[in-house]
């Protein structure tokens, strides 16, 4: 299959171009940079040695129309003016948040403007039927699929009060996006953390919020306090709620047990960020603390990982009928 990347030069869009490189079925035809337009595809990402001597084209619509799959990693609010003009016989993944929420009043609380309307939400391991079924799909934020992932059992089974989500959870800077700012330079984050966003203002709150209210009958609501970490990539989530039931770990292993890239570690082991470098995976440990009688959660991802690029081609993979883990990694580089 013809594949275009528009978006070609972020974070999000090099790590495209590094897995689909390796996939069987997709062959990269347009790679897209509107700012880098004209540079070398190694001049950003020095690592695709197999792009050497290409070159980042501008964004056209005529030369998306002439791929098969297009995967659109622009910042938010910049596809839906693409999408309207992209033939319905391109199959469209966007990894930005513009068809992402159903909820019109939402979208202009948490992003502003016009809300572009909703596609399939590409989470496979809880919609996996609908996105098989769809020609374009919205791809999960990354503090969202790490979120919904750690939680979804609990919250399907009934395990836990899911009016009273609270989470806290820390990432790596390159989930800010490659633009160059103050705030993110190694002077200014190196050796410290801070939370930002604070006070239920993240825009992924209405996302994991709506996610998890398709699995429950029950009113959903997440308190979510995000951390910027030190680290260049990866996702440590902690989410804690009150039980209703303790019977907690067998609801996990049922839900993931088949689950190539969900993997609820043995008892006793907790989720690293570098176990999951370079893999589409996310790791699980789920515990009941009896003090405060609350279910106690720890996942990782990688945020340029399972938490975009490589679940956007796992999405890719079941809208183009192909077996969903083709060209993705399970395994992280680890230290």
């Amino acid at each position: 299959m013809k594949v275009g990347v528009v978006g070609a030069s972020g974070y999000a869009g090099g790590e495209l171009l590094r897995l689909l490189g390796d996939h069987p079925h997709f062959e990269t035809t347009y790679l897209a940079a509107g700012s880098n337009a004209g540079e070398a595809i190694t001049s950003v990402h020095s690592h695709l040695t197999h792009l050497e001597g290409r070159q980042f084209a501008a964004t056209s619509i005529d030369e998306i129309n002439k791929t098969d799959l297009v995967f659109l990693a622009l910042p938010h609010g910049e596809s839906a003016a693409l999408v309207e003009k992209i033939s319905p016989n391109v199959l469209v993944v966007d990894l930005g948040a513009d068809f992402r929420l159903r909820n019109q009043a939402s979208w202009q609380k948490y992003y502003g403007g016009s809300h572009a309307g909703t596609w399939v939400y590409g989470l496979p391991e809880l919609n996996r039927d609908s996105i098989q079924g769809a020609t374009r799909v919205a791809n999960p934020g990354c503090y969202a699929t790490a979120i919904a992932l750690g939680v979804a059992p609990a919250v399907k089974s009934k395990l836990i009060d899911a009016s009273d989500i609270v989470v806290v959870a820390a990432s790596g800077t390159t989930g800010a996006g490659r633009s160059t700012k103050v705030s993110l330079s190694a002077s200014e984050i190196m050796n410290s953390l801070t939370s930002y966003k604070f006070g239920g203002i993240h825009q992924h709150t209405p996302e994991i919020e709506e996610t998890l209210q398709t699995l429950t009958n029950s009113k959903v609501t997440i308190s979510f306090t995000p951390i910027l970490a030190p680290i260049p990539r990866g996702i440590l989530a902690t989410i804690t709620a009150k039980t209703i039931s303790k019977d907690i770990r067998s609801a996990y292993e049922a839900s993931y047990a088949k689950e190539r890239f969900v993997e609820l570690l043995p008892e006793g082991r907790l989720p690293e960020t570098s176990s999951l470098i370079g893999s589409n995976s996310a790791h699980l440990q789920v515990a009941h603390d009896d003090h405060a009688d609350r279910l106690v959660v720890s996942v990782a991802i990688d945020n340029l990982g399972k938490g975009a690029a490589g679940q956007a081609i796992q999405n890719a993979n079941l809208i183009a009928g192909f077996e969903e883990s083709l060209g993705l990694p399970r395994l992280g580089i680890g230290q």
